[in-house]
């Protein structure tokens, strides 16, 4: 029905029909208008509380008492039956003090009688000791370390001679008195414990050594010159490996006149191999980084090459021309289960569990299962989750399809859904080869100590 722009008394009808149909399709309009309203309402409700989480909360995605009590509610699709539900025996922590390693050197220190107490008794006769442990610190020390090279005057049988004089290591950076220990301290202390130079420059001052920070930039350069040359070999072991993981993360990189966001990659080889014995055997663990100025597939393309294998990655776009040729796409359960988390994070005080809680009790089933078989080896983690995590996706799979047509579209729970559907081939792979993991857990924790220190900033 057309209706004039704007609606007064004069251009109403006078007719009853053509009045009840203005009304109803003013009333469809308005349903129309509320729904793109509640829709817009939740994503901006999501987006702030996600803003609030990662500004003010905590950084953990564990649960908030409460949040478990999930089936509470009736649902279309049946949840999985007591026969699905997987049920781990509760375990008591046990009381008292953790053992300090057996990895760390022991001291002993004897204490014993004086010898005005001994003098008390007519005699006294040792029987036995009683030992307690107490853990020490010893704080790092510098020194200095005199390489005295010896001189020899050396005759020979013809009766000439000579000037020998002994060799001594030298420092591995040129016209340097920095020892090797040293260099790695310092770059250890910048890069992973995320401690400026400035301060370290500070740290040294405290044990009278007074260090330029100059000099402090052009070791850590240098080293990083000089450590360049296991690139390469470390790159050949990452590709020899049969699984790899990769992540990336912002980085921020002061160029000049102004600061723009660069991207550090993280390769991290996994899998396991059988040995000459048959017995499964995991790859050496080995992290390799690649620093880019952005984040065109073409980085990943050019470090993964000619490997073929199972990439264990999220849905970045540029993965996807490695998966067209050949690379075996293993997607992240961790990932989609943070989007459900989010949801449930951003949903008010006092709130019924949702949809939202019944997929992370879905997802707790799957991770209940991998914490079980952790340890075992590949064989019988396929045999596990073959059995058990492939009944449980069944059902999570018959019900993500279920709810998916009754979400709103652009709200994030139905963009959760449609994550979990989209990458579902993806998200299975790893039921069907027990030397995969079920998320990309391993390689985002590589990247954390640069996400920690990411207002360290790099310069050109």
């Amino acid at each position: 029905m057309n209706r004039p722009a704007v609606i007064d008394r004069a251009t109403l009808p006078n007719a009853v029909e053509p009045l009840q149909d203005m009304v109803l399709e003013m009333a469809a309009q308005l349903d129309g208008l509320r729904a793109q309203f509640d829709a817009q309402m939740e994503s901006l409700r999501h987006q702030l509380a996600e803003l609030r989480r990662r500004l003010f909360g905590p950084r953990s995605e564990a649960m908030h008492p409460g949040q478990g009590e999930l089936w509470s509610e009736a649902v279309v699709v049946p949840v999985p039956p007591e026969a699905f539900r997987e049920v781990e025996a509760h375990r008591r922590r046990q009381p008292g003090r953790a053992a300090i390693g057996e990895h760390l050197p022991r001291r002993r220190v004897e204490h014993d009688l004086s010898a005005d107490e001994k003098a008390t008794f007519a005699a006294v006769e040792r029987i036995g000791e009683e030992v307690s442990e107490m853990l020490e610190y010893l704080p790092a020390r510098l020194e200095v370390i005199q390489n005295v090279r010896l001189k020899y005057r050396c005759e020979r049988a013809d009766g000439s001679s000579t000037i020998r004089t002994a060799t001594a290591p030298a420092s591995p950076l040129a016209k340097s008195n920095a020892g090797p220990g040293l260099l790695a301290h310092v770059m250890v202390s910048k890069y992973l414990d995320h401690c400026p130079l400035a301060r370290q420059q500070r740290i040294l001052a405290r044990d009278g050594v007074v260090i330029a920070r100059q000099t402090l930039c052009d070791w850590v350069l240098d080293g990083a010159e000089l450590l360049s040359v296991l690139m390469p070999v470390l790159h050949r072991h990452v590709l020899a490996s049969p699984v790899i993981f990769t992540d990336d993360t912002t980085l921020a990189l002061q160029a000049p006149g102004k600061t723009v966001t660069a991207r550090m990659w993280a390769y991290l080889a996994g899998g396991h191999r059988k040995d000459e014995h048959g017995r499964w055997q995991a790859v050496a663990p080995a992290a390799l980084y690649d620093f880019t100025l952005d984040r065109s597939g073409a980085h990943p393309r050019r470090i993964l090459g000619d490997w073929r294998g199972y990439l264990q990655a999220d849905d970045y776009s540029g993965y996807h021309a490695s998966f067209r040729e050949g690379v075996t796409h293993v997607a992240c359960w961790a990932h989609a289960r943070r989007k459900y988390f989010d949801v449930v994070k951003a949903m008010p005080k006092g709130a019924r569990p949702g949809l939202a809680h019944h997929a992370l009790r879905f997802i707790g089933l799957i991770y209940r299962i991998e914490s079980q078989i952790a340890e075992a080896d590949p064989d019988v983690r396929r045999q596990h989750r073959q059995r058990r995590t492939k009944r449980v996706l069944a059902w999570f799979h018959r019900w993500l399809t279920a709810h998916a047509p009754t979400l709103l579209p652009k709200s994030p729970l139905a963009k959760a859904f449609a994550y979990t559907l989209s990458n579902w081939t993806a998200l299975t792979v790893f039921v069907d080869d027990g030397s995969l993991a079920a998320d990309n857990n391993l390689s985002e924790r590589a990247m954390r100590p640069v996400a920690t220190g990411r207002s360290l900033c790099t310069s050109f």
